[in-house]
């Protein structure tokens, strides 16, 4: 009677161990989906919980205030992040007008510096090695400690005639 009732209330697979094992798996399987649909509900906010659970209503005015009261929640983020981007741009075009301005002026310094260069460089006596500008240009040497030019001293060469 005994091994009838075993056979009876397990059904012809109570012995099968490979079928308890599959029935282990899939019920730690559903637990462990369980668990991590609850941790997603307490992690997602009040906005996202609108979207993840689904909601049921008694009337179709519920419905309507519910998802109002949700499409004003959207359209305020929405408001928000298009005033954070007018922010960023307006922020963004100062500066690069200031960037412009300080490009602008940089060339004009530089356009000061070459006519005084191209002025200077007739006093200076032919005999120093100051009256070749190029040759000075390439003898230059730019130091990165210092952030500044190593330029060759300024030296005259004299000549005497025999």
């Amino acid at each position: 009677l005994q091994m009838l009732e075993q056979q009876v209330v397990g059904g012809e697979q109570a012995k099968n161990k490979d079928l308890k094992e599959k029935q282990k798996r899939r019920k730690k399987y559903a637990d462990e989906r369980r668990m991590q649909l609850v941790a997603a509900l307490q992690q997602s906010n009040e906005d996202s919980g609108d979207w993840v659970l689904l909601n049921v209503y008694d009337s179709i005015q519920e419905e309507v205030r519910a998802k109002s009261k949700l499409l004003e929640k959207m359209q305020k983020k929405l408001r928000a992040a298009e005033t954070e981007i007018k922010d960023l741009q307006s922020e963004f075009e100062l500066e690069k007008i200031d960037y412009l301005g300080t490009i602008r002026r940089l060339e004009r310094d530089l356009m000061l510096f070459q006519q005084l260069l191209d002025q200077v460089q007739s006093l200076v006596r032919r005999d120093c090695n100051y009256s070749n500008l190029e040759k000075i240009k390439r003898e230059s040497i730019w130091d990165e400690e210092t952030g500044c030019w190593k330029i060759p001293e300024p030296v005259i060469q004299k000549t005497r005639l025999p």
